[in-house]
């Protein structure tokens, strides 16, 4: 929650504010997250307008996961920007509950930048991680690290149905 009754709801009255804050609970996906309590680093510029109160901003997180291909671990900071007017609980919406509309909302002079946070980190993840652009994964017959044994093969599998067949040509060897 952050106060912003030093604006004095006088449009054009702005302040900076910079502040560290531990992260949210289930900030991320299921492969790529920030963990709770780590340290989000903001860098925000709050202005008064006619409506309500404007926020504009930017976060920096740090993130960890797994790559989608190899499995290995990822360690990675992203920053992201935002932006969102948060309306004065006073104002008269016409028709209906403001969080139907999407629309934000302060509460008693204050603005909750949890879920406008949640949105621009969740948004800026990639949906696939991976841990280098060029990842080769994991051995599909038996699952082995390809990024440590390029050359890495197997014998071709043989059909079960043509099975029998392997008996001749080894009959003729």
């Amino acid at each position: 929650m952050l106060d912003t009754r030093e604006l004095g709801r006088r449009p054009g009255s702005q302040r900076e504010v910079s502040r560290t804050v531990p992260a949210p609970a289930d900030l991320g996906i299921e492969v790529l997250r920030v963990p709770e309590g780590a340290p989000v680093e903001l860098d925000l510029r709050i202005e008064a307008v006619m409506e309500g109160v404007l926020v504009t901003g930017e976060a920096r997180v740090s993130l960890e996961g797994e790559c989608v291909r190899c499995l290995e671990p990822i360690d990675d900071d992203v920053d992201v920007t935002f932006q969102e007017l948060f309306l004065y609980d006073d104002q008269d919406l016409q028709g209906g509950d403001p969080e139907d509309d999407g629309v934000s909302m302060l509460e008693d002079d204050l603005l909750d930048l949890e879920p406008l946070l949640r949105d621009a980190v969740v948004l800026a993840l990639p949906f696939q991680p991976l841990c280098e652009d060029d990842c080769p994964g994991l051995c599909t017959e038996c699952g082995a690290l390809l990024k440590d044994d390029p050359d890495h093969t197997h014998d071709a599998v043989i059909d079960p149905r043509w099975a029998g067949l392997t008996v001749l040509q080894h009959d003729e060897e």
